[in-house]
């Protein structure tokens, strides 16, 4: 997709959600119906929808967020979302095409702000909705994220030792890809990342 085609998607994935009527899409979203719009937290901040559009901080967004935030709104299921078994991303449907993608974008960007990420790791719990493990299941850290509704992340930080370097591995609630399609996943764990980043900041 090009930044051309963005307004164009978002419109059409909106307008196939609202079909489903203002309060069966909040319920599936899990969202507050308010003023003629759906309010809900995404990225960390709060976001406003209805049919024109998607609203970061009051701001439209017609970006990559944008379109991620509709198709969810497309895709929004009834169902719960079920954080375990974890899941790597190669082992979501049809993952292959973006699975070097996804390590370069969500992951080794990660890689150089460890140390910082695991001392803020509280804060960044709070801002971006989730907790800290107190015992991951590996790694020196462990940050469960709910960027979006029902789609929770875990992350996993590993700290440089004298046999290996800095790491993060990032993972997916196990029904994920019942709210949206790989590929949007892949974006979901890109852009929480760099929310991760910017609130060091």
């Amino acid at each position: 997709m090009t930044p051309s085609n963005y307004d164009a998607i978002i419109q059409a994935n909106l307008q196939a959600a609202f079909e489903l009527g203002k309060t069966e899409l909040a319920a599936r979203l899990e969202a507050e119906y308010a003023a003629g719009t759906l309010a809900f937290r995404a990225f960390g901040t709060t976001c406003h929808v209805d049919r024109s559009g998607v609203r970061l901080q009051g701001a439209v967004d017609r970006g990559a967020r944008g379109v991620i935030i509709s198709l969810l709104a497309r895709h929004a299921q009834r169902e719960a979302c079920i954080a375990e078994p974890w899941r790597a991303f190669r082992e979501l449907p049809d993952s292959m095409p973006y699975v070097g993608a996804f390590r370069a974008h969500a992951e080794l960007p990660l890689v150089t702000h460890v140390e910082a990420l695991v001392a803020a790791a509280a804060e960044t719990a709070v801002r971006l909705g989730g907790g800290v493990a107190a015992r991951p299941v590996s790694g020196d850290c462990g940050l469960t994220l709910e960027p979006l509704p029902k789609i929770r992340l875990c992350y996993l930080l590993y700290r440089p030792d004298e046999d290996f370097p800095a790491n993060a591995t990032c993972l997916f609630s196990a029904n994920a890809d019942r709210f949206l399609p790989t590929d949007a996943l892949a974006d979901v764990g890109e852009y929480t990342t760099r929310a991760m980043i910017d609130a060091l900041a």
